[in-house]
């Protein structure tokens, strides 16, 4: 028998600590090393870029769209980016007025915030949000005609997709769309976005439960698609709010000029992914982390390591797809052409202004809006943080 006091014992004992981390990855946060501190594993900022991992696979076909981008739009070079608003609390979500300011949400405080001109915020309301390691007040957008704003929060039953009437510079009662979302310490989703075709798109996450993702039932690892009023949308896959599947925990959607959605995506411990939406396509998890060509499920465009990524909001803007890196702690641009083919992304900002979270359009014409994420505890702040910041 062998003497747990052994050398040997000691050693598979931290290679089973080191394995156990290493199942279910907080979202931007390393798994620590067997040996390490949580805090000795923190987010690399050594390089500018990294390697270009857009085209790794940890097997199956090399990454779609490896060419063919369109010459991009006039981007400001080099992106030198300002203040829009500082000293804010996590700020998580984020959408544009017509007039030029900006709608955002804290996950922490449950304040729903608009900017003003002169660098301020007013709050226009607040939701009961039960925040955690990553749920709270998520995601938020403005209705078209700016008459409401839909939110997606967490309690501690479950997460939830409400609305509520717009006036002046006041919220008004909430109308719960949808409840019953699964909710959990890690994995939330939380994106809310209305999309071209006028229906509203809400991404959900696995709540660290997998199988669900896996489940058309559930409400977990999907994207959904709905009315304003929280109904099926007209042409959805299965008759139901449920649009696409498999999904671990998305919190960006995007669409470009040619009307495709996208979706930035958490892996777990290897591939943090970029997605592009087909209705009814199913997107691999837990059976699929990044690229596998598995028949049956739909393979990302573009793949990073968590170290590079872990990424969250997701804008287009100038031709370009712009991810958020949480760990990765820059912004990654991602050409696309008129045909969906990516050019190799570009990372901008690595180390600069920390954990990067909330990214939105204003439009061509308009900024782009990136929002940091050094307030969320899993962060350093640095002074006057958290801080939108604007470029164009």
């Amino acid at each position: 028998m062998l003497d747990a006091r052994s050398p040997l014992v000691a050693l598979l004992l931290a290679v089973s600590v080191a394995a156990a981390a290493g199942c279910s990855r907080p979202d931007g946060v390393s798994p620590p090393v067997a040996g390490e501190s949580p805090a000795s594993s923190s987010p690399d900022t050594t390089s500018s870029a990294g390697p270009d991992l857009s085209s790794a696979t940890p097997s199956g076909p090399p990454s779609a769209g490896s060419s063919g981008a369109s010459a991009a739009p006039v981007i400001p070079d080099p992106l030198t980016p300002t203040d829009l608003v500082t000293d804010l609390t996590s700020p998580w979500g984020i959408d544009a007025f017509d007039d030029g300011t900006f709608l955002l949400s804290e996950r922490d405080t449950g304040r729903i915030l608009r900017t003003t001109p002169d660098g301020g915020v007013r709050e226009l309301g607040s939701v009961d949000a039960t925040t955690t390691a990553e749920g709270g007040l998520l995601g938020v957008t403005l209705a078209d005609d700016e008459s409401s704003v839909v939110a997606y929060y967490s309690t501690a039953a479950d997460n939830r997709v409400v609305r509520m009437p717009l006036s002046g510079d006041r919220l008004g009662d909430e109308r719960v769309l949808l409840d019953g979302i699964p909710t959990g310490t890690n994995h939330n989703g939380g994106q809310v976005r209305f999309g071209p075709d006028g229906f509203l798109y809400v991404s959900t996450g696995d709540a660290n439960q997998g199988a669900a993702a896996q489940d058309r039932a559930s409400l977990g690892g999907k994207i959904l698609r709905m009315t304003a009023d929280g109904e099926p949308a007209p042409g959805n896959p299965w008759g139901t709010v449920v649009y696409s599947m498999g999904h671990r925990n998305v919190q960006g959607l995007a669409w470009d000029d040619e009307g495709r959605l996208w979706a930035s995506e958490f892996g777990q411990n290897h591939w943090d992914e970029l997605n592009l939406i087909e209705a009814g396509g199913n997107y691999g998890w837990p059976t699929v982390e990044g690229k596998a060509g598995r028949s049956g499920m739909i393979d990302p465009v573009r793949v990073w390591t968590p170290a590079d990524a872990s990424p969250s909001g997701l804008a287009y803007w100038r031709g370009s797809l712009w991810m958020a890196g949480l760990r990765g702690q820059r912004l990654w641009q991602i050409p696309v052409s008129a045909s969906g083919d990516t050019d190799s992304p570009v990372a901008h900002w690595a180390g600069t202004y920390g954990r990067l979270r909330a990214v939105v359009s204003g439009g061509d014409a308009g900024p782009l809006v990136v929002g940091t994420s050094n307030t969320d505890r899993r962060g350093n702040p640095r002074s006057d943080d958290d801080r939108l910041l604007k470029v164009g």
